[in-house]
């Protein structure tokens, strides 16, 4: 039996919409100003944390192969099926600018609206609809102790 920790995939997973709210605002009102460069900035590696932590969680509780790097969670959840291929080639993209973001963050080019912003709130949404569809697939739903415990009363 695997023990995938549902809960912290789904605290994670919980954060998608207020990133994707931040990169569609930044897009949408995009001027090239400071303010909003930084906001796509914190998005941007946001979106990262949450694909990599989830990608890890589900790597360590299926107990797929394991991974390597950044570009390898998502290409090992990839090949597990967990995501299409659609969702991978963007995901694929933005665990490549870890490194820009977090290492060379000094050099990053916040006066201009990165190709990614605009795109990546749909695929995070599908990215998050595709890892419970996953989950649920091979665990069956997911149910809280609480929710449990409420059953049996």
């Amino acid at each position: 039996m695997y023990y995938v920790n549902r809960e912290q995939i789904a605290r994670r997973l919980a954060a998608v919409p207020e990133v994707a709210e931040g990169l569609r605002r930044a897009s949408q009102a995009w001027d090239g100003s400071l303010m909003l460069g930084l906001v796509q900035e914190r998005c941007l590696h946001l979106a990262i944390e949450i694909v990599t932590d989830v990608g890890s969680y589900l790597i360590d509780g299926f107990i797929m192969r394991d991974a390597s790097s950044y570009d390898d969670i998502i290409q090992i959840n990839h090949e597990e099926k967990v995501f299409d291929h659609g969702t991978y080639e963007v995901l694929s993209r933005l665990v490549s600018l870890r490194k820009p973001l977090v290492q060379d963050y000094y050099s990053w080019e916040r006066s201009e609206l990165h190709p990614l912003s605009s795109d990546l709130p749909g695929v995070l949404e599908q990215f998050s609809h595709q890892v419970h569809t996953y989950v649920e697939k091979e665990l069956g739903p997911f149910q809280t102790a609480q929710a449990e415990g409420q059953s049996k009363e």
